[in-house]
């Protein structure tokens, strides 16, 4: 693949590595440090004139900083005359922040967007969201969607089974104030589907509704596996049989501490997202078509 120089960010080199290797490429090289008063500083180890260059940085991590380095990645690009500079974020910062349901409370994805978009990037940063369903569709009985109906339909389609619904309200972030379900998963395996995963309250909740329900086992997948606070600990104590992530967050450490944790290497999906791009071919085959 010529003319094409693919960075990683501080926040998961190893998926970097990963997409690379898929794509038969180096790793392009690249010097990030920080100077006394905290500052980000970046050195790009290699000429990009002329490239099409993509930058891998996850929303994960110390997240205000690696969205800074990403920023300063992109600029000292720009500035080194790349071709084109492509922002591949597997886990889009502060997606969680996309509704304004409160006075005075801003919309912080769309911020962050609308910043990318003025500094005139190309933002791939819907790779993966797009495409869970056609990756991480499992063998069962019966779907329980945490939250989006669209993804819960996706999901029956493709299994053909039955689909139940959990409703929730929150109190507050991280605090749910109620869940009701609706469906039926007596007697059948539920599988729990959900975009992300922090403290995990919710989602250990939702077991708890499902087990009471009547379901035999309980699985959850989850696109993004935060994990934060007390997290792996409730995990740990809940009664599922395992609990699926892909890897746009690092999860080693978290597959340490809980047995229940299983990951899916998603580098296929980027890499091919990635080649398509570069030679100008349709992504849309990506929405039904997984990579291997």
């Amino acid at each position: 693949m010529p003319n094409i120089k693919l960075f990683s960010g501080s926040s998961h080199p190893d998926l970097a590595q990963r997409v690379v290797d898929r794509l038969g490429i180096e790793l392009g090289r690249v010097v990030t440090k920080k100077f006394s008063n905290m500052e980000t500083c970046v050195e790009i180890g290699e000429s990009v004139r002329g490239e099409d260059v993509y930058i891998v940085q996850s929303g994960s991590g110390d997240i205000n900083d690696n969205l800074m380095e990403l920023l300063i990645m992109i600029n000292a690009c720009k500035i080194a005359s790349a071709c084109r500079v492509t922002a591949v974020i597997p886990c889009f910062p502060y997606a969680r922040q996309d509704k304004k349901d409160k006075v005075g409370h801003g919309k912080k994805k769309v911020d962050v967007l609308a910043y990318l978009e003025s500094i005139s990037i190309d933002i791939d940063w819907r790779t993966f969201e797009l495409h869970m369903a056609a990756c991480l569709c499992p063998g069962g009985e019966a779907i329980a969607d945490n939250h989006n109906t669209y993804r819960k339909e996706n999901g029956r389609d493709r299994l053909n089974v039955e689909f139940a619904l959990i409703h929730k309200e929150r109190k507050k972030a991280n605090e749910v104030q109620s869940m009701v379900l609706v469906g039926d998963v007596k007697d059948r395996i539920a599988i729990l589907v959900d975009d992300m995963a922090d403290t995990c309250g919710t989602v250990c909740h939702a077991a708890e509704k499902l087990a009471e329900a009547g379901a035999t086992r309980v699985y959850a997948i989850l696109t993004h596996g935060i994990f934060s606070g007390p997290a792996i600990s409730r995990i740990n104590n809940a009664n599922f049989e395992a609990v699926v992530v892909t890897n746009t967050i690092p999860q080693e450490q978290h597959m340490k501490e809980c047995p229940k944790v299983q990951c899916i290497d998603v580098s296929m999906i980027f890499a091919e997202a990635i080649r398509r791009t570069h030679n100008g071919e349709s992504v849309s085959y990506l929405f039904s078509n997984v990579p291997y």
